[in-house]
């Protein structure tokens, strides 16, 4: 689900503590979507967001479609015909925030979501998400995750402002609505974040070898760390390249080096050809 306006980039990252479950996920080629209510930020997919007015046009909107639907009793429909535009938009109004109350609970509770961003040498990154410079981050190709529900994630000063009529009016998760999941507080705009969306939350999905093509280390990861994450993903796609990370001498920000990994065995088939 990409908005026309956010071209998707080439390539999205993702950071990681170096941890078994990590490990775990890298061996699986898998990328674990949680439920939102794990969230790090209080604001985060929890917040009461404003209604948009409603004119005397969405009014009458929202009438018709109520006035078409076969499960709306005759009484109903009786009413709603000689009622004013006034008291219908009351009603309305409190009918809609009450089924978008329900819409974000339930997703709150039953969807998975996972984040990645457009950066990968973002020092706060590298701190929250990066298990402090010891860590590492996944370049994934975003053309091969043609599955991925993407949603670039908007950041502002203001709660986003929700128009009740498509709520009402259609069925799913509208534009609308999707909003409350993917709108920050500015205060996080560093992230640069992009989210994608599962059914199901608490679902590890796997993805293809060829989407993952790049891993970045931090620059405090250990070197027997490194080669466990190497030696795993040797065994999956030769292609993979991995980039190690250090600090700039002369500026606040992490540099990245490209390295060829070479395992022990064929280090040493290379130094005594028909002795290993």
């Amino acid at each position: 689900m990409v908005s026309t306006v956010d071209k998707l980039p080439k390539c999205l990252y993702k950071y990681e503590s170096f941890n078994t479950q990590a490990l775990e996920n890298l061996k699986a080629q898998s990328v674990y979507f949680a439920s939102p209510l794990g969230f790090n930020d209080p604001y985060d997919c929890a917040i009461a967001p404003h209604i948009k007015e409603m004119t005397d046009s969405d009014v009458r909107i929202m009438r018709d479609a109520c006035l078409r639907d076969p499960n709306i009793p005759q009484m109903v429909h009786a009413q709603m015909q000689g009622a004013s535009l006034d008291t219908l938009r009351s009603q309305f109004i409190l009918s809609g925030k009450r089924i978008l109350g329900d819409r974000t609970q339930n997703f709150a509770a039953e969807r998975g979501v996972t984040c990645f961003s457009e950066c990968n040498s973002d020092l706060l990154m590298w701190s929250h998400y990066g298990g402090k410079y010891k860590g590492f981050c996944l370049e994934f190709d975003t053309s091969q995750l043609p599955e991925f529900r993407f949603k670039k994630v908007r950041y502002s000063e203001e709660l986003p402002t929700i128009d009740l009529l498509p709520v009402v009016c259609d069925e799913g998760d509208a534009d609308e609505v999707m909003q409350i999941y993917t709108t920050k507080a500015w205060a996080w705009n560093y992230e640069s974040e992009w989210r994608a969306f599962h059914e199901t939350a608490g679902t590890l999905y796997t993805y293809p070898a060829a989407a993952l093509t790049g891993v970045y280390f931090g620059p405090d990861i250990g070197q027997e760390s490194l080669e466990i994450i190497c030696l795993i993903l040797r065994g999956q796609n030769n292609k993979v390249r991995f980039w190690r990370g250090r600090r700039s001498s002369t500026k606040f920000r992490v540099e990245f080096e490209e390295i060829i990994y070479v395992t022990y065995l064929e280090s040493a088939q290379r130094l005594c050809p028909g002795e290993v």
